[in-house]
Parts: C-alpha cells; structure tokens; sequence
C-alpha cells in the first residue's frame, strides 16, 4: 500500500507545532497591503498585520496559486506517495477549485497517484480539527479510503462560533449594511457568526458590549455540542490581536464543558482582512452545522 500524506493550507491556521510534528504541507494563502503580497516566502508577524488594520490601513486577501500547489505536490507524488488535502471552504474562497484543477492535471501525468481534495466547508482551527483526526487515524493503521469516508462525514459536525469586535470589516466584506454598521458601532453591538453547512457564513444575532459577547460564544459551544461521541478532539480558540480574551475564553471552556486540550492561535491574515482586529472565534466538534439564515 502506498504512504500518504495529509496536506492542508495556511487558513487552517494549524500551529507550527503541529506543523512539524504531523509533518504537514501546507499551501500558502495570500493577502496583501498596497502591491506587496504577503503568505509565502514573504510574511508579517499577526500582531504587526492587525496593528496596521487597527491604524485604517486595508488588506486585501488573494487565493492560493497553481504553480505553488504543483511545486508542492509534486514534491510529495516524486516520493511514490498519495495525498489527502483539506481545503479551506469552497463558499468562501476559489482556493479549493485551485487545489482541484492542479490535483487533475498532475493525475494525467502521476498514473498510479491519488490525490483527494477535502472541502472542508470550514475555517480556520476548523480545519486543523480535521488534520488532527486525519493523522491519527493514519497513526492507529486507517486506510486511505477509510479517512477520505470519514473526513467526509466528519466535516458536518466541525462548528465555529464567532464574534467580531469592529462591524466595519463585515461592512466592507459585504456581511453587513452601512446602516447596521454604523448603528451597530454606535450602540456597541457585537454580531454573532457562524459557519454554516454550505460552508458560509451566517450572521445570528448580536450582543451588547464585549463581556456580554464572549460568555455569550460560551454558551452557544454548551448548547450546541454533542456529548455523544467519543472523540479525542481538540478545542480551538482564534483572535485577531486579542490575547487576553481568547486566554479568558479557554478558561471558561476548561472550567464549564472539563476541555483538556485547547488550541490556542492567531487568526491567519488572509481570513483576519475579513474579521479585522478584536474577532474571536471558538471552534469545535459539535451537532451537525445548522443551515444558512
């Protein structure tokens, strides 16, 4: 039997740490400032990147490019290995049709190859959940075949829970009116997302201040997990540039739902152009993800 690797991209925001120990590819996603691009070989620390949004300058976010997921890939299909990828969300970027045309084109050439390309339909620490479990099914002797089913099913039950501290982002992403922006502000209004089960988002509803906002994530991971399953997940915390509350929030999860292993990280830049400073987001394995409102 072929040896495999499990590949995913930059917006999993899987930590370096993991990066190394599951020996994991990862696929740049780019953003940039000006007509300097940003995400490969060239990179801004999170907290410099958040700093300049928080000053009025605007990012903007790229997809991912072929020749580097060909360069990448075929690195791995020159060892006589497979891949599995998970791809960032195919509702919010055309990165994963990216990853598909190049997976295509290099199978005409790699006949006994395999590559599947896992769309997550999620984000962020969302997909690492999903990189995690791969390589520990391939750890406990998984087949190929058996992790792509059980990605597959998987995926659905992968929540985010997330608020943003500044409507203004969401505004300029198209998430929400200049009107509820501008109200919103004014009334310190913190809107509530989530990742829907087409892998979009959904707004659901807002909270007054930012106190209210975080035990208010915290109630909707209570209300929404599935104590069924037995699975040894992690649980993800993400900021943009907000430390202390992500830090709070993990403390919440550990004392109200006993979470040993929580993942704590910055949110990627080329999401964070969307989110904008002060977002938090949980991420979870929870119930199946509820359809868009």
């Amino acid at each position: 039997m072929r040896n495999f690797y499990i590949t995913t991209d930059s917006n999993s925001d899987l930590p370096q740490e993991y990066v190394v120990k599951l020996d994991t590819t990862i696929i740049p996603q780019y953003y940039s400032f000006g007509n300097t691009v940003y995400g490969d070989e060239l990179n801004m620390a999170p907290k410099e990147f958040y700093e300049r949004m928080k000053n009025g300058e605007l990012p903007q976010s790229q997809a991912n490019n072929p020749a580097v997921i060909e360069e990448k890939f075929r690195a791995i299909l020159d060892k006589g290995c497979d891949i599995i990828h998970i791809a960032f969300s195919s509702a919010l970027s055309g990165s994963y049709n990216n990853v598909c045309m190049v997976a295509n084109e290099l199978l005409e050439e790699y006949k006994n190859a395999r590559i599947t390309v896992i769309d997550s339909l999620n984000v962020s620490l969302g997909e690492s959940i999903l990189v995690i479990y791969a390589n520990s099914l391939k750890e406990s002797g998984a087949s190929y075949d058996e992790i792509v089913e059980k990605l597959e099913n998987m995926k659905h039950n992968i929540n985010v829970q997330f608020t943003v501290d500044d409507l203004f982002h969401l505004q300029r992403g198209g998430r929400v009116s200049k009107a509820t922006a501008i109200v919103g502000s004014a009334l310190n209004m913190k809107p509530f997302l989530y990742v829907n089960n087409a892998g979009g988002l959904s707004s659901d509803g807002t909270a007054r201040g930012r106190k209210k906002s975080l035990r208010t994530l915290v109630d909707r991971v209570k209300a929404t997990r599935d104590e069924s399953t037995d699975l040894k997940l992690p649980i993800g915390v993400v900021h943009g540039n907000c430390l202390s509350d992500a830090k709070a929030l993990a403390e919440m999860l550990k004392e109200e739902l006993n979470a040993a292993d929580i993942i704590i990280n910055d949110i990627s830049p080329s999401i964070g152009t969307h989110a904008g400073p002060g977002a938090i987001g949980i991420l979870y394995y929870g119930q199946k993800k509820l359809a868009p409102k």
